[in-house]
């Protein structure tokens, strides 16, 4: 479980291949606090490490992971944001975050408004996701506050903050997000299908 609020940029230093999994090598600011077997949110992904050597972690992306994320678009040297997984009495500054993406979204404009960003995301209704206005939504790993709330899109401000300590500077038009939705949201919705 998670928050959406981001812990570090961690730098993607080696992709290897192996059958239909995919190992992500990680260097990062937090590595010296992790353990083998701890999850780790990359982009939002849900991800356990698997070695750690230095300053650098591994992790292994299986198929299923790889076909519903954006994790196969990384290059070496690409900027990931990283969360560890919540400890249980602390305060919840987001929101409730799984780490596991609901599907691929398409960014399509980022409108800067008098020093904050304003990005906006479309994303297959067919799938049965939804956002309602106000309501959190996580985009690549970030807890966010819905605005402009439609049936496949949706928008979200980005303050300067935000901006710099997570890898929305480098989203550009058409950029692959990964996509979370409210996981209470959902189950509402689930039950509200089930009574029909």
């Amino acid at each position: 479980m998670f928050t959406g609020i981001i812990e570090d940029l961690g730098i993607v230093t080696k992709l290897d291949i192996e059958q239909d999994n995919l190992h992500l090598t990680v260097k990062s600011a937090i590595t010296h606090e992790l353990k083998i077997d701890q999850s780790v949110a990359h982009n939002g992904i849900c991800l356990t490490v698997v070695a750690i050597s230095d300053d650098s972690y591994t992790v292994t992306a299986i198929k299923e992971t790889i076909d519903k994320t954006n994790i196969s678009d990384l290059k070496i040297g690409d900027e990931i944001n990283l969360e560890r997984a919540m400890k249980l009495g602390d305060r919840l500054d987001g929101h409730i975050v799984q780490g596991h993406v609901d599907q691929i979204g398409i960014c399509e404009s980022i409108v800067e408004d008098n020093g904050s960003w304003v990005f906006t995301f479309s994303y297959d209704d067919t799938l049965g996701n939804v956002t309602i206005e106000k309501g959190s939504a996580t985009v690549n790993g970030v807890s966010l506050t819905v605005v402009n709330s439609k049936k496949s899109s949706f928008s979200v401000a980005i303050i300067p903050y935000t901006y710099e300590h997570t890898n929305f500077k480098y989203l550009k038009e058409g950029s692959q997000i990964n996509l979370e939705f409210d996981v209470l949201g959902k189950y509402i919705q689930k039950l509200y299908e089930n009574r029909l």
